[in-house]
């Protein structure tokens, strides 16, 4: 008989606070941000159509839109020390990995889309950079695994699979979907309901467009882009890094690939982001 762990954790219980679900609003009580942030929030989902056309119908990002971007993801990013932490063994870095190899299994038998993939494991790092899990409690891992997906599914997917359908992918434990609901509110609350939260994704279109000197990306080079951003996710070098800055780079590594850049003349030419060595 699978055990419950309904009551190992009372923290696993948070108020709940509709005002913020989606980080729109981070306390700052002004307005005129809080329509900016909404607005390109609002055009970035729009943009994710990872299935079909993806530019078709709307326009690149502003320029201003991208640095309101750039402004604001760093509030959806782990702890500074998280990356460190993982090299130096203070946080088991098999956690990790065991941990986005599993979602990745069950992200692949549900095909769901590649910001699902990635925001999944966005709120996996952002939650264990913050919160200390148990020692020995490796039903702790997978409870956290399962939220992680299915609060991404629920951003992202128009079909989204019922939790407990979540646990695929020669599952070691067997949750109750209440059991879940909790853990996905301990995440929620731990993240502070920061959940649409900026990735590399969010600028892809834009460097591409950028670096080849205005020309309109190709659907080829958004699908090899995104290819090689959740080619990242595995590895933990790349946390220390910005989302605009991974995107920066892995648009003038596709580019150099497929044309002659000046790659200096490309990255400076770009205010948004810092130069990515």
């Amino acid at each position: 008989m699978v055990p419950s762990y309904d009551h190992a954790f009372s923290a696993l219980l948070c108020v709940e606070d509709n005002s913020c679900i989606l980080g729109f609003d981070d306390g700052n009580g002004d307005n005129d941000e809080d329509e900016e942030h909404t607005r390109c929030c609002v055009s970035q989902r729009k943009r994710c159509d990872f299935y079909g056309d993806y530019l078709t119908g709307f326009p690149l990002q502003s320029d201003e839109c991208v640095a309101f971007l750039v402004e604001r993801e760093s509030a959806h990013m782990p702890r500074e020390d998280y990356a460190e932490r993982l090299r130096s063994g203070s946080l088991d870095l098999s956690i990790r990995r065991d941990a986005i190899d599993w979602m990745l299994k069950v992200h692949a038998h549900y095909n769901l889309g590649p910001l699902s993939a990635y925001l999944s494991v966005n709120y996996l790092d952002r939650f264990l950079s913050t919160y200390e899990l148990p020692e020995g409690k490796a039903w702790m891992t997978q409870l956290l695994s399962v939220a992680c997906i299915s609060l991404a599914a629920k951003m992202e997917e128009t079909d989204v699979p019922l939790c407990l359908d979540l646990q695929v992918g020669e599952a070691k434990y067997v949750f109750e979907a209440r059991t879940i609901r909790r853990m996905e509110l301990l995440v929620l609350s731990t993240l502070k309901w920061r959940m649409q939260a900026v990735t590399p994704f969010s600028f892809i279109d834009f460097f591409l467009n950028k670096f080849s000197g205005g020309s309109v990306p190709t659907k080829a080079a958004i699908c090899r882009s995104m290819e090689l951003i959740l080619s990242t996710i595995r590895g933990s070098d790349l946390l220390e890094f910005r989302p605009s800055e991974t995107a920066a780079a892995i648009t003038v590594l596709l580019l150099e690939q497929t044309q002659t850049m000046d790659v200096e003349k490309a990255v400076s030419s770009c205010i948004q982001v810092s130069k990515v060595a």
